[in-house]
Order: structure tokens, then sequence, then C-alpha cells
């Protein structure tokens, strides 16, 4: 990342940018290489078959949390990084369309629930993502009617994403035990290889945060920082 942009979303109004402080237990890991063999279940990424996932990076979230603001460098590092190696950037945002209004206003009252429903913005919805993200034309854009974009019905991303051969994906934005943690859970029921980035995920607090990087490394994906991934990445590309 260039030193302008580092420095534009630093001077950002609002909450400082920070990054949780993000842990797999020990334990944890020697549960999995005793399992497996090994730390991590992908060992290689093809970046051609990847597609990285940002999810409801949107003003709504991105202008009043510290944690979302500190991951901004990282995914665009990662979009850089994979658009270089041949992959594909995806962008999803909040729909408006509630299949369940009335479960909905039920759940959360109707305050709430109108609140969410008009988290996503309006308009085209690469206006919809945080303008500092520098999302591309020819990056890839979906809305989504549930928590998970990957939940049948919830949007387009599996089928469009299938068709172009991608196999892999890339797990970031906020927040990280709701929208992120849904969407790699489903991601993975739906065959594919789920790759949750520690350090491009937000959430309100580390113990949720570092609870559901527990839960996706337990039995969804794999849970890498942004430098590990970019590796990968690099390492696949240097080979062909």
């Amino acid at each position: 990342m260039g030193s302008d942009q580092g420095g534009a979303i630093a001077q950002l109004a609002g909450p400082r940018p920070k990054l949780h402080n993000w842990l797999i237990e020990q334990g944890e890991y020697e549960r999995q290489e005793q399992r497996r063999g090994r730390r991590h279940a992908y060992e290689s990424v093809d970046a051609r078959q990847t597609a990285l996932i940002v999810i409801d990076m949107v003003p709504f979230f991105v202008e009043e949390s510290g944690y979302c603001r500190g991951t901004l460098p990282n995914i665009i590092r990662l979009a850089d990084a994979l658009r270089t190696a041949g992959g594909k950037v995806t962008w999803v945002v909040p729909g408006s369309n509630q299949p369940h209004p009335d479960l909905t206003r039920e759940f959360f009252g109707d305050e709430i629930a109108e609140v969410y429903r008009r988290s996503g913005g309006v308009g085209p919805l690469s206006r919809r993502v945080w303008a500092g993200l520098s999302p591309r034309a020819e990056d890839l854009y979906f809305e989504k009617s549930a928590y998970s974009a990957f939940f049948p019905g919830s949007s387009d991303a599996p089928a469009v994403l299938r068709a172009r051969g991608i196999d892999t994906v890339l797990i970031t934005g906020t927040l990280t035990n709701i929208c992120c943690e849904s969407s790699a859970r489903d991601a993975y029921a739906s065959g594919f290889r789920v790759i949750f980035i520690a350090d491009g995920t937000a959430a309100r607090r580390d113990q949720e945060h570092n609870a559901a990087l527990h839960n996706i490394y337990r039995s969804f994906g794999d849970v890498r920082p942004t430098d590990e991934v970019i590796a990968l990445l690099s390492a696949k590309q240097a080979l062909r």
C-alpha cells in the first residue's frame, strides 16, 4: 500500500483505526496438526481460482467502527495482490429486501429492523462500498438478503463464482462473528475452500472476534493473517 493511501486511512474522521488482538490457541493448532498432520488445511492457493469476498464494508459499519477501519489496509493489499495474480475481487453489501420482515421486526423491534434494512445504502452496488477501498469496475458485486452471502437464495455469488471456476474464497469484512462467520460456514457447506482472514475481519470486541476464529478454524476453514495469504498467492504465481 502506498504511503498516500495509508495516510488517508489514518486521517479518517471518527474512531481510531485498530486491529483485533487475534488468537488461535496453541492447543487448537496442536489438535488440528494431530488430526491432519499439518497446521493449515490448504497449503497452496491458485489465485486464478480464488475470490476475495469483502462483506458489508459500507459506511454504516465503517464510519462507526475502529476495528473496521483497521482492516482497510489489509483488504486493499489482498485485493491488489489477488488482482495482480489473476483472481477476482468480490464485494457483498446488505440488501434492503428482508425475506421474513415480520420475523425481523418481532426479533429486533420495528426501529432496529428498519435501521438494518437501510444499512446497505441505496444506488449502484459499487458506490455503496466504502470508497476508500477503491472498488473497480471489473470486480464482482452482490447484494445479499441474509447474514450469509452463500446461504441459498441470499445472493447470486455462489453460482457466479462457480461459473468462473472459483474454488477458494478469502473471507474479509464485518462483522466477524455474524455475516463473515455465517458466510464462511455456508461457503464451506457449498463446496468452497475457505480461508478466513484473521486481520481482515472486524467484530465489536476481541472476545467475539476470537470465538468466531476458533469456530472457523476448528470446522470450516483456515484462519490466516494477510501476510501469509499474500505469500501463498505469490508462491503459486512464481511457479507458473
